[in-house]
């Protein structure tokens, strides 16, 4: 679809050479337009020209969008002058609008999840981080430790950020199709935060854009359809707090060294199944987690809020492991099936896999 908006904007612009030769030059297809001033034919040599520049920034990937917005305007007053002949570019006009307004929208988007996470990054300090011994995992209950010595952790360096790409499918609601998304999250440990934007592919030729994070104990949410217009925009409220808490929680098996912090309290309920007690600023939220014999983490369910607004009503949230990969030499859940348990049955909304996860990365990707 790149290419034939790239043509779009190439074919408009040389369109309005007509209007410039009516003004100059005496053609047979100059013939077809009203007569046109030259000054006003300089517009539309000016709108030509503003048009093949928009179609070279769109195809290398520059910003576009500020040039075709204004170029486009002009050229629907120059349409309206020459309404007769000129009438079917206003189509064209409204496309190039559409999609530059879309395109401005995904850019300040994108400019927002940037500084998001440039801010939560530039705090933490990887030099010196220290490397983790059977010595410092021996005051934890057997299960977790079995688990630490499972995914890896003795003898690496503690883990203090993470960096991850996932690709998945999504449901908006129980009986909806699923839609394919992209997400990128980049997480701070020693000071408990995350940053998580996507791409979703809602329809043909329309994304979804979202972020979710959590920062200082506050989450906040917002979620755009076609780049601009606002799905959701939810943020520090308890239940939006509570359930990016809890999302912070269900992750902690992708960096395990993070199960010695201080934020993390720990109760054993059997062999297999502990609860993880996650506090922050005063706020607290828990989970449990299910393992193996051999310390593979099975799943993880916790009460959760079912949206973020003043109507969300707590629900079973359960994440349920369905593959594990290494990553620089930590074993971790890699494939993940995420379940609301509502009333009317289990609501499978999300499948996910980390396609990528650096440790101790401050760079974006």
């Amino acid at each position: 679809m790149r290419l034939v908006f790239a043509l779009l904007l190439l074919i408009h612009g040389i369109i309005h050479l007509i209007g410039f030769a009516k003004s100059y030059y005496s053609t047979e297809i100059s013939k077809q337009v009203l007569g046109i001033p030259k000054p006003i034919g300089v517009i539309w040599l000016l709108v030509f020209i503003m048009f093949i520049v928009s179609a070279s920034a769109f195809i290398t990937h520059k910003k576009w969008f500020y040039i075709a917005f204004i170029a486009a305007c002009i050229s629907q007053i120059l349409i309206i002058l020459a309404w007769k002949e000129a009438k079917f570019g206003t189509l064209a006009n409204i496309i190039i609008l559409i999609v530059s307004i879309s395109a401005y929208g995904n850019y300040e988007f994108n400019k927002m999840v940037i500084n998001e996470t440039k801010a939560l990054l530039q705090n933490i300090k990887v030099e010196d981080t220290p490397v983790i011994s059977e010595k410092d995992i021996l005051n934890l209950p057997e299960i977790i430790q079995k688990w630490m010595r499972n995914s890896g952790v003795i003898g690496k360096k503690r883990i203090v950020s993470v960096r991850l790409k996932q690709n998945g499918e999504m449901k908006t609601k129980p009986h909806s199709k699923w839609l394919h998304f992209k997400a990128e999250q980049y997480l701070n440990i020693k000071q408990p935060a995350f940053v998580w934007s996507t791409v979703v592919d809602f329809m043909p030729m329309v994304k979804m854009i979202g972020r979710d994070k959590l920062i200082n104990g506050e989450g906040d949410m917002l979620i755009k359809l076609a780049d601009i217009i606002p799905v959701v925009n939810e943020g520090n409220n308890e239940k939006i707090n509570s359930a990016a808490m809890i999302r912070f929680l269900a992750e902690i098996t992708w960096f395990p060294s993070a199960a010695l912090s201080d934020y993390i309290r720990w109760e054993v309920m059997d062999e297999h199944t502990f609860k993880g007690v996650f506090t922050i600023h005063e706020k607290s939220v828990s989970g449990i987690f299910k393992f193996s014999e051999d310390g593979d983490m099975l799943s993880f369910e916790a009460q959760r809020y079912y949206g973020g607004r003043k109507n969300a009503t707590l629900e079973t949230w359960l994440v349920k492991t369905k593959g594990h990969k290494d990553f620089n030499g930590f074993k971790i859940p890699s494939k993940c099936e995420v379940i609301w348990k509502l009333e009317d049955g289990d609501f499978n909304w999300l499948n996910f896999e980390i396609t990528e996860l650096n440790y101790n990365q401050l760079q974006i990707f």
